[in-house]
């Protein structure tokens, strides 16, 4: 029987628009205080090229860090498997800027995708250069992943985030001192807040975040990444990408996924779909509330899952 797709969304859309429940917005970054958690949005781009969308899919957000995803690739682009050696691959099961962990573990993040370890990434990402590099060259590779030359940084929120981000700050100083952060804490931070910036809609998440469904092909030609990189990135989403509530969103969903506390969440369903969903209201584990509902709704009606026969919910 074949999946009819519009219909799924638009389903799961109205569901959605009736919920009670829809969590709290992030309010230590001043900027997404102030977002409506009314709003709820959905895009797939299917691996024939479909793009289907309900609700808010069209409106900006801040993808905070979803953006880890994009970040890391670049990185291992220029480091290789080198990175490895400076950030970790096991998921955290604490919080997402957990000092505690750092230095039991003597300044060595458990992976790439909590703040400490995307701020490691980041410093490689700067590369000795000044920060605005490093941003520009972060954002050029999202608007080409994304085929959207429209896609830009919100400088209020990186703002925000600068003038607030002491616990990031502790953080990258820390790690300084273990000399797991190579450049100045300032510099690295400038580039990691305006990474977490950027504001992307859920269509344009959704294809940019193709190469991972296509095994690191960009639908467009060439390749972005090898199809090994492609696979242990979305096994890093799979296993980390919801920081303490991973194994939980994989029980629920069994879709690798990454979230950001703007809202956002990036899911890739390997040579199906690339997914974005966003709703800024958060659970208790700073996900996005709806958005993990609407996945595991879209995991349910679709059979989609890592964990799934390849031709279940076909």
């Amino acid at each position: 029987m074949s999946l009819d797709l519009p219909a799924v969304i638009a389903d799961i859309t109205a569901s959605m628009a009736s919920m009670e429940d829809r969590g709290q917005v992030a309010t230590y970054i001043p900027e997404l205080a102030t977002v409506d958690p009314a709003q709820f949005g959905i895009a797939i781009v299917t691996a024939d090229g479909r793009v289907l969308t309900g609700g808010d899919a069209d409106t900006g957000f801040s993808i905070q860090s979803v953006s880890k995803v994009f970040a890391l690739t670049l990185a291992l682009g220029k480091v290789g498997d080198q990175l490895w050696d400076r950030v970790g691959r096991e998921p955290s099961g604490n919080a997402f800027n957990s000092i505690t962990q750092l230095e039991h573990e003597q300044g060595i993040p458990r992976n790439p995708f909590i703040n400490a370890g995307a701020i490691v990434v980041a410093d490689v990402n700067l590369g000795g250069h000044e920060p605005r590099v490093a941003i520009g060259e972060m954002l050029r590779f999202v608007r080409y992943l994304a085929g959207d030359d429209s896609i830009t940084i919100n400088e209020a929120v990186a703002v925000s985030e600068t003038a607030t981000g002491f616990r990031n700050m502790a953080l990258a100083n820390y790690m300084r001192a273990f000399n797991n952060v190579r450049h100045p804490a300032e510099l690295v931070l400038g580039s990691y807040f305006h990474q977490c910036a950027i504001e992307m809609s859920c269509r344009q998440l959704a294809l940019a975040g193709r190469y991972l469904m296509l095994d690191g092909r960009h639908p467009g030609g060439g390749r972005v990444i090898s199809p090994r990189r492609a696979r242990r990135i979305n096994a890093l989403m799979l296993t980390c990408g919801h920081y303490d509530a991973s194994g939980d969103f994989a029980f629920r969903v069994g879709i690798p996924g990454k979230s950001g506390v703007g809202g956002g969440i990036l899911a890739i369903v390997p040579g199906r779909a690339a997914i974005a969903v966003w709703s800024p209201g958060l659970n208790a584990s700073g996900n996005s509330c709806l958005g993990t509902l609407a996945l595991e709704e879209l995991a349910r009606r679709t059979g989609w899952s890592v964990f799934s026969p390849p031709d279940e919910g076909d």
